[in-house]
């Protein structure tokens, strides 16, 4: 406690009337969003990428696990397959056997004291030094392995693994030298200081297949703060997650801190916290599989030498709520954007719109007719293309087994209508048009469960219930991610953020619930969404430290008796 060390003799009391002194700041890197390029007919980025994309046609990239710095190949090999051509072997690559997993453990351990006394400002030249590669000279190659990998089109690709990426990089440095600078009170008879370690033993990074930036954020974010890292990266976002890798590499990075290990989910899970040395989990996925991990460490607290930290984002099922003094033309744009763009696969999507009875006819009519514009396709050949294939044969709701009836009108319920959309066709890729539902009843499990999909359900309200409907929003899902709301009424909307407090860790206003900006919108949400550490904001680096405080006294203790005592 801070107040357990007492004022020891007579300094303790001159400390008194000592004058405090702040901590000498130098000024820290100044950084800013990376722009977001158009990519229009006739520009320079267009024809990289248009040259990057025809670089990866019919081409199998072979990816190895990487342990201690050396490649390694398993018999345990398999392919990732683009989403939108299923016959195209994007990548090959292999599992990591619990043996490996193990070897890569002691590798990163190994390199742990050094990295972490390496001092910050040099790790974070590394992260700044990645970014301007990404931001430069690399930024064709992720976005075209982003799109065929995982079936993102160009602007989707570019908002993820070019801008959010870079700006993770650039302002975690930012933050890393600044927390370097938040240093503690002084006195004249003693220095008192902070020392930012990493955590005493390694970190297991797990990320999705839905960001290349969350890939390189799990795996980056804990690095530099002086951590070593296991990265298991997703089976269906591995070509972007080496493409990251290999850059990381390249500018700098000591090959033991980050070990790249694909490997079967349950297995590395097993594998890593069984380990005395397990002292971190970053992981953004599925509720099942981050509850399960969370259960495996607990069993297990009585072999390791710390409390892991557990950080985790676990998705949502995101609403918009409309009211009737709604902008409807911009409540449906931003719906529209929100509910398909990639697919339906942010975990920040929103699934559920509610939509005052008054205005739902004019809400409806705006709907359909954009809707019937929205082009799915290929994006690597089709740059008009709005969405691309889901990311497999699985339009995976939360345990990855949405009813088939959710997206096939012959077996919908009799309490949904399928407005629109809803047909499927693997034959080529994993295409789902895009689905617009109306639910009779507020609590069917499609208002409820989360679908990773294009698929938006709409529940029509009678206007002048407007704040039960706030208090239904807030208590349908045990989820707690995203939301919005779509008024012109300074006091529905004051209403609004009161009673959906606790229902989304990221709320907007008369905007869409996805596109959370690094530095701008920190992003995560909690209930069962996730422990909401907001990366992206200064405050998650301090997940990945911990902290030692210095003090060194200048003036000898000469008597150990106190003052009264005399």
């Amino acid at each position: 406690m801070l107040g357990s060390g007492g004022k020891e003799g007579t300094e303790g009391l001159q400390r008194l009337s000592c004058p405090r002194r702040r901590w000498q700041h130098r000024p820290a890197i100044q950084v800013t969003n990376e722009p977001i390029l158009e990519f229009k007919p006739g520009s320079p980025e267009r024809a990289a990428l248009q040259k990057a994309l025809a670089d990866l046609k019919g081409k199998t990239e072979d990816i190895p696990c990487v342990i201690g710095g050396e490649e390694v190949w398993t018999p345990t090999v398999r392919y990732q397959l683009s989403p939108f051509n299923h016959a195209h072997k994007v990548a090959k690559y292999c599992y990591a056997s619990k043996e490996l997993i193990n070897k890569a453990i002691n590798a990163a351990l190994a390199a742990r004291k050094e990295w972490d006394l390496k001092p910050v400002q040099d790790r974070a030249q590394i992260f700044l030094k990645a970014a301007d590669m990404l931001s430069g000279p690399r930024r064709a190659e992720v976005l075209a392995k982003t799109m065929v990998g995982q079936g993102k089109t160009v602007i989707q690709a570019e908002i993820d693994a070019a801008a959010e990426l870079i700006d993770f990089f650039r302002f975690n440095a930012k933050y890393a030298l600044e927390l370097e600078q938040s240093q503690p009170l002084s006195v004249d008879i003693s220095t008192n200081s902070m020392v930012y370690r990493g955590l005493e033993g390694f970190v297991a990074a797990v990320s999705p297949f839905n960001f290349t930036a969350i890939g390189g954020n799990l795996a980056g974010a804990p690095a530099l703060m002086g951590n070593v890292v296991l990265w298991k990266p997703s089976d269906t976002a591995l070509l972007s997650s080496y493409a990251i890798y290999k850059i990381l590499l390249e500018a700098g990075l000591p090959p033991n801190v980050v070990q790249f290990v694909p490997s079967d989910g349950p297995e590395f899970g097993d594998t890593v916290t069984s380990s005395e040395h397990f002292c971190g989990l970053n992981f953004t996925g599925s509720v099942p599989t981050f509850k399960r991990l969370w259960k495996q460490v607990s069993e297990n607290l009585d072999r390791y030498r710390n409390f892991p930290r557990l950080a985790g984002e676990c998705g949502g099922k995101n609403f918009h709520v409309v009211h009737s003094s709604a902008d409807v033309g911009s409540a449906v744009n931003a719906t529209l954007r929100s509910a398909f763009e990639f697919g339906g696969q942010k975990c920040s999507a929103c699934s559920r719109l509610y939509a005052p009875a008054s205005l739902w006819p004019h809400i409806k009519e705006k709907l359909l007719e954009e809707h019937g514009k929205i082009k799915v396709g290929d994006p690597a050949q089709d740059f008009g293309t709005f969405f691309s294939a889901v990311i497999d044969d699985k339009v995976s709701s939360e345990q990855h087994q949405a009813p088939p009836g959710w997206v096939c009108p012959a077996r919908s319920p009799p309490n949904l209508t399928i407005l629109a959309g809803g047909g499927c066709d693997d034959s080529v890729g994993y295409f789902v048009e895009p689905c617009i539902v109306e639910s009779k009843d507020p609590q069917d499990p499609i208002m409820k469960e989360e679908i990773f999909g294009p698929i938006l359900t709409v529940f029509v309200y009678p206007e002048n219930r407007y704040r039960e409907v706030l208090e239904l929003i807030d208590t349908t899902t045990p989820y707690g991610l995203t939301g919005a709301v779509f008024a012109q009424e300074k006091k529905v909307i004051e209403e609004s953020r009161r009673l959906l407090r606790n229902a989304a860790g990221n709320f907007y206003i008369n905007d869409k619930s996805t596109g959370a900006v690094v530095a701008q919108q920190p992003f995560g949400g909690s209930r069962i969404s996730g422990t909401n550490d907001k990366p992206g904001g200064p405050h998650y680096i301090l997940r990945w430290t911990s902290p030692q405080a210095v003090k060194e006294t200048h003036v000898p203790l000469r008597d150990w008796r106190y003052a009264y005592m005399q």
